[in-house]
């Protein structure tokens, strides 16, 4: 047994389109789902005894122990191999929470990797994707990464090609939205819809960056810029600003732009900050979920 450090990225959605309401409470979704360059970073080591987190900064909110998707990954894997994880997991926390990139799921899926391999479980990706699936429709995405078109509640994923190089600046607002909230005011409107990731899709196929910028397309942005007004004057900044396209990301308060030249989304970075936005940066698609460092 070692100690294992990991870097686990954040996602953003070039589209999302919601396909109607399930019996179990969930939603069928069509998603485009790309990786980038913000990541959480976790270390696992075993322990003497019990499971520990140890969350960076010390003043991070993470909500009650037992949600905790780190808590409920250790739990699942004990679960399904009879044995407890006497382990240490140090969280260092960069990835907003409630902003629609997948942070949640980033770390459930970075520490059952970690568990995996300092405990020597010889599980494979296959059954370490079951496992996350019960922790959240993102997980299974968070531990393959890259660029993927996904389906059923999220998990269906099928492999799409990389985007042509880009720059995103993500910026988020103070204000939040539970997705809850936000799924029962979309199921609540009866205007809404029409949304597809086909153009999206279609456009990663043939390597458009521009095609792939005027694709940008999320079915729920709509009743969360009801909501969170903020989401809808952060997009039109990034658009004003000179995006080549802008879109809301998940089912978080985050919006994203494409930008080609890296100099351009920089300036526009530094903008932002100087008007106090609550979190800002500039980030890279990657073609992984989890890194081990």
């Amino acid at each position: 047994m070692r100690r294992v450090r990991l870097r686990s990225f954040a996602k953003v959605n070039y589209a999302l389109a919601v396909l109607g309401a399930r019996p179990d409470g969930y939603h069928e979704i069509s998603t485009v789902m790309q990786s980038i360059s913000l990541a959480d970073e976790v270390e696992v080591e075993p322990a003497a005894a019990g499971f520990q987190l140890v969350i960076e900064p010390p003043n991070t909110e993470i909500g009650p122990p037992e949600e905790n998707t780190i808590f409920k990954a250790g739990r699942l894997l004990g679960q399904l191999t009879g044995t407890g994880f006497p382990a240490r997991v140090r969280l260092r926390k960069r990835i907003p929470a409630g902003a629609g990139l997948g942070g949640g799921s980033a770390d459930a899926a970075a520490a059952l990797v970690g568990l995996n391999e300092v405990f020597g479980l010889g599980l494979s990706n296959q059954e370490l994707r079951e496992v996350g699936l019960k922790i959240g429709a993102d997980v299974p995405f968070c531990l393959t990464g890259g660029t993927m078109l996904g389906g059923g509640i999220g998990e269906v994923l099928s492999r799409l090609p990389a985007p042509p190089p880009h720059c995103l600046v993500v910026a988020k607002p103070a204000a939040g939205a539970e997705t809850a909230r936000i799924y029962r005011d979309y199921d609540e409107r009866s205007d809404e819809g029409g949304s597809s990731t086909s153009p999206a899709a279609e456009a990663l196929r043939a390597g458009d960056l521009g095609a792939l910028a005027r694709a940008l397309d999320n079915g729920l942005a709509p009743t969360t810029k009801s909501l969170v007004p903020e989401v809808r004057e952060l997009e039109e900044k990034l658009l004003r600003a000179g995006a080549l396209g802008a879109g809301m990301s998940g089912t978080g308060t985050s919006v994203y732009g494409i930008f080609a030249s890296e100099a351009e989304a920089i300036a526009v970075v530094d903008r932002l900050r100087t008007q106090h936005a609550y979190f800002v940066g500039l980030y890279e698609p990657v073609e992984r979920g989890v890194e081990i460092l």
